[in-house]
């Protein structure tokens, strides 16, 4: 279905207020900057940044719908004869050779972490977001494999492809917080995922194949 003008304009002031106020979180860091000022900036109401964003935070994490979702839609759209690890072993090698921005491959992405780790508002949220990408992973093998409420195995999976998932964006983001060029990291991280699948085990490795 095509974007409606009021969709297309609700969408459009989103993402202002949006760029708006990441630009003041880089410049000034997060705690310095108010909501208030970031509606003036924007040149809209308060009430008006809240009815977008319900708290500070999702100012700064305005994308992490995608991001929590991320995990369980690559164990559901992996490969025949695929399984969930190695979908997600896949994607990631895939996201790194490409030096994409999506996995913090990028100039200035220094200054997005500095915000991060200097907010400890900012941490929590972190910290809820992974949470919630477990859940959202568990739930997905759950589906995929169909076990039963009480098999404990695709908590245990969705804990071990989330720590695949964990280590190399904490890799990334350390490396970049030195100011070191993209590409050099991203072949770094290439040799770092092959030292991730060596240590995991065959029965993560083979859990949750596509047979059909």
């Amino acid at each position: 279905m095509a974007e409606g003008l009021r969709e297309r304009k609700k969408r459009q002031t989103r993402q202002y207020i949006s760029d708006v106020a990441t630009g003041l979180f880089l410049e000034r860091g997060f705690e310095a900057v108010t909501v208030a000022e970031i509606a003036e900036a924007a040149n809209v109401s308060v009430n008006t940044v809240y009815n977008y964003f319900p708290a500070k935070e999702d100012l700064f994490l305005d994308r992490s719908a995608g991001v929590v979702d991320r995990l369980a839609r690559w164990v559901r759209g992996r490969d025949l004869g695929e399984s969930a690890a190695r979908a997600v072993l896949r994607e990631l090698r895939e996201e790194v050779e490409a030096v994409s921005p999506r996995v913090g491959l990028m100039e200035g992405y220094s200054r997005f972490m500095r915000v991060i780790h200097e907010a400890p508002t900012l941490r929590s949220r972190l910290w809820s977001l992974r949470q919630d990408s477990h859940d959202n992973l568990r739930a997905a093998l759950r589906e995929e494999t169909g076990a039963p409420e009480d098999d404990p195995l695709p908590d245990l999976m969705a804990g071990q492809i989330c720590w695949i998932y964990d280590t190399v964006f904490a890799s990334i983001g350390r490396e970049m917080l030195k100011g070191r060029p993209p590409v050099e990291v991203s072949r770094e991280t290439l040799q770092l995922l092959d030292e991730v699948e060596e240590l995991l085990s065959e029965r993560v490795l083979e859990y949750a194949v596509r047979a059909d």
